[in-house]
């Protein structure tokens, strides 16, 4: 008995200790939903009052006043600005909310603003585009960035909607708690001033104003969780998306791994194709031709010589259509120079005049360089072909993680990949490695081809220079 009076006794208060946690975390989650509700309408009040400056003011000038136009434009500005810094702001704080009080936590994916980079022409290069100007290219860099980045355009969103979100959850907790509160205290006050004359209608103010401030308890965890998915589904939709991206993925990467193995047979045809038309059929002939000279050496001499000298002459051709089929298949320059000295040497066996420009801090990987080799090969043949061209332009860079080629011609124009198959089969080529071949080609000419390979740099430096060819 002595051991079970202590437990009897602590009963009671374990009791009370649990039911004082309950009531503790339900105001805290009823206090969390008035923070809630007033941090989500801050960034749209402010940016309303904003929107009313602006409108006052440009109101309060004349007609076709150029200072009236000019504060309007940078009214407007500013409230662009601001509207991307309050959705920034706005998304930190539900995040921030969202893994201190439950633990969630909502990766932020921004993408990194790309450093300038100065290329050997004196352009800077922003990752969109070039500038001749520092300051021009610093300014579209960052608009650039900030109009093409998906999360601010979520961040944007989550400022937009988190109002009605909040609104639709957290409001009625905020409006239920506080409201029953009131009507405890105001009940609570007139049944201690006016007693017994209004007990009845303080009782109902009573009973009411408890069973609202009980909902607010009771919903008020339920409501911020329900706020807080809606907030992770507007700034975080790849957790709800990933399983379509992982199917895209693999459709992307089926499609590219069924072109590459037809590449691969196509190529291993044209080698069969050329060995048994070419050097094959002229090593055959070459031993023909050495056992008619060994039967002729003592009989006929003079012919057995006149066919020794025709023999050396097919070894040479059979020699000359190997080292073309090796060239195909790699150029022992690719390998041993690297892609910039390559191209050098198409430009120097093109018939048309090419400009080389090449920047590259390190050499790309080994297939990455023979698939743009073959992809530049293919380019000024079809210019030396069809674009009536006088002159070719080919940029080779390195930025941000990315092979990129230009080819210029200032040819007739108007080229089409449905009309051929060598766009398409550089676009399949550069698909592969998940590249990307731009077009653009309107009558009359110029013609631009841009491919950009991912691809990260993996040899030693080489160097970086730029000339006619």
């Amino acid at each position: 008995m002595s051991v079970s009076e202590p437990v009897a006794a602590d009963g009671p208060r374990a009791e009370w200790q649990r039911v004082r946690d309950w009531a503790g975390a339900r105001m805290t989650a009823v206090w969390r939903c008035a923070v809630v509700a007033v941090r989500a309408g801050l960034g749209p009040a402010a940016l309303f009052c904003g929107v009313l400056v602006v409108g006052v003011g440009a109101a309060r000038g004349r007609s076709g006043d150029l200072g009236r136009l000019l504060f309007l434009a940078v009214g407007c500005c500013a409230l662009v600005v601001a509207a991307f810094g309050l959705g920034r702001a706005n998304a930190r704080w539900s995040r921030r909310q969202a893994e201190t009080w439950f633990g969630v936590r909502v990766p932020e994916r921004y993408r990194p603003v790309r450093p300038l980079e100065r290329s050997d022409r004196g352009h800077w290069w922003t990752g969109y585009g070039y500038h001749q100007r520092r300051a021009t290219a610093q300014v579209s860099r960052y608009v650039n960035w900030a109009v093409r980045d998906p999360e601010n355009w979520r961040d944007q969103a989550w400022l937009a909607f988190n109002p009605l979100a909040a609104a639709v959850t957290a409001g009625p907790v905020v409006v239920l708690a506080a409201g029953g509160l009131t009507a405890v205290v105001a009940g609570v006050a007139v049944q201690l001033v006016s007693y017994p004359f209004a007990s009845g209608p303080a009782e109902q103010a009573l009973l009411l104003g408890s069973a609202a401030a009980l909902t607010g308890l009771l919903l008020a965890s339920p409501a911020l969780r329900l706020h807080t998915r809606l907030m992770r589904r507007t700034l975080d939709p790849q957790d709800a998306s990933s399983r379509a991206a992982l199917v895209e993925r693999v459709q992307h990467l089926t499609s590219t791994r069924a072109d590459a193995v037809g590449d691969q047979a196509a190529e291993l045809r044209r080698i069969e194709r050329d060995l048994h038309d070419g050097a094959q059929a002229r090593l055959v002939a070459i031993g023909m031709t050495l056992g008619t000279i060994e039967h002729l050496m003592e009989s006929d001499a003079p012919a057995a010589r006149a066919l020794l000298a025709e023999a050396r002459q097919s070894s040479q051709k059979a020699l000359q259509e190997l080292r073309d089929l090796v060239r195909g298949i790699h150029p022992p320059v690719l390998a041993e120079r690297g892609l910039g000295d390559a191209v050098r040497l198409l430009a120097l066996d093109s018939p048309l005049p090419v400009e080389v420009c090449v920047d590259l801090p390190d050499r790309p990987p080994a297939p990455v360089e023979a698939a743009a080799y073959f992809s530049v090969c293919e380019l000024l043949t079809n210019a030396a072909k069809h674009s009536g061209a006088g002159q070719v332009w080919v940029d080779i860079l390195h930025r941000a993680g990315a092979l990129r080629i230009t080819v210029t011609d200032d040819g007739r124009g108007g080229a089409d990949p449905a009309r051929g198959s060598g766009l398409r089969g550089i676009e399949r080529r550069l698909g592969t490695f998940d590249g990307v071949l731009a077009l653009a080609s309107l009558p009359g000419g110029p013609t631009t081809v841009t491919m950009e390979l991912p691809c990260a740099s993996s040899s030693p430096r080489i160097s970086t220079s730029s000339g006619k060819v």
